[in-house]
C-alpha cells in the first residue's frame, strides 16, 4: 500500500476545488449508489460517476468502506 499524501491547500484552491468533510455514514450511500435513471442524460450519469469515484476512494483510504 502506498503512503497517503496529505493535501495542499493552496494547489487544491489553485484548480477550484473547495474542501468538504462529511461523516462516513452520508458518503457511504453517494459512494455506492447511483441515483441516476436509466434514461438519464451521460452528462448526468458522468458527473455522477465523478462524485462516486473520490467518495469511495476517500472511505478506502481510510479503512472505512467495509
Amino acid at each position: 500500500m502506498t503512503e497517503a499524501v496529505p493535501t495542499d491547500p493552496r494547489a487544491e484552491a489553485d484548480r477550484g476545488r473547495v474542501a468538504l468533510w462529511l461523516d462516513p455514514d452520508d458518503l457511504r450511500r453517494p459512494a455506492r449508489h447511483c441515483c441516476c435513471p436509466a434514461d438519464a442524460e451521460e452528462e448526468a450519469t458522468d458527473r455522477c460517476a465523478r462524485l462516486r469515484f473520490p467518495a469511495g476512494a476517500a472511505l478506502h483510504e481510510n479503512g472505512l468502506s467495509g
